[in-house]
């Protein structure tokens, strides 16, 4: 599933760079995401999403696989699996920075998803609701980190990307707090609604119907 969202942040291209490639800055920025882990150019974390009654929680890692500063070019591979065995989630993302005018920068997003399991059920057109409406979020968080960029120092930093080192120095835990998971019909609202209720009604009524033999069987 080939998905595409754009948003703009204002800083100059030298100041976007740096931020896209400080995944420890920008992780809290995805909402239902919390970064646990950095080895080197290597991440893992977890990100906790809920449907209705439904709440699932994917475990993974990513990988930077290309950082190309002249071309604007960050490639990032992610792979992650519901705790519960659930499902999986593998996505190849490629963000591309382009120099709208001095002080604003256009970030182009291409996602090359794959998930299986019950978010896949709702189908394309629910799930490209969803990323562009977190796309939304992500972006204005990300704003509001970039103008703070007087604040943690990248105004006056080279345009250079972050130094993840090469994980010689062995795995770095990352003290960041717990985040609530994102209900997805919550994040698209009513259009997704609509389309999703069938599918939540049929989780729910099946999860009751097992409750309901479990206790007949007690």
């Amino acid at each position: 599933m080939d998905l595409n969202n754009s948003f703009e942040v204002e800083a100059d291209r030298s100041v976007a760079w740096r931020v896209v490639n400080d995944v420890e800055r920008i992780a809290p920025c995805l909402p239902g995401a919390q970064l646990q882990e950095i080895d080197g150019d290597e991440f893992k974390g977890v990100v906790k999403i809920k449907v209705g009654p439904i709440t699932a929680q994917y475990k993974g890692q990513a990988v930077f696989i290309e950082r190309d500063e002249a071309a604007g070019r960050v490639v990032i591979k992610a792979d992650g699996r519901d705790t519960r065995g659930a499902g999986n989630a593998n996505a190849l993302i490629t963000a591309t920075l382009h120099e709208v005018s001095d002080t604003v920068t256009r970030v182009d997003v291409h996602t090359d998803l794959s998930i299986t399991g019950k978010v896949a059920q709702f189908g394309r057109g629910v799930i490209a609701d969803v990323s562009n409406k977190l796309m939304g979020q992500f972006s204005d968080n990300l704003r509001d980190l970039v103008a703070s960029d007087s604040t943690i120092g990248l105004a006056d930093s080279p345009a250079q990307a972050p130094d993840v080192g090469t994980g010689s120095e062995g795995p770095r835990s990352i003290d960041s707090p717990e985040v609530e998971a994102v209900d997805l019909l919550d994040a698209a609202g009513a259009p997704m609604f609509k389309r999703a209720l069938p599918v939540v009604g049929g989780i729910a009524a099946l999860l009751i119907a097992r409750r309901m033999v479990k206790s007949r069987r007690a």
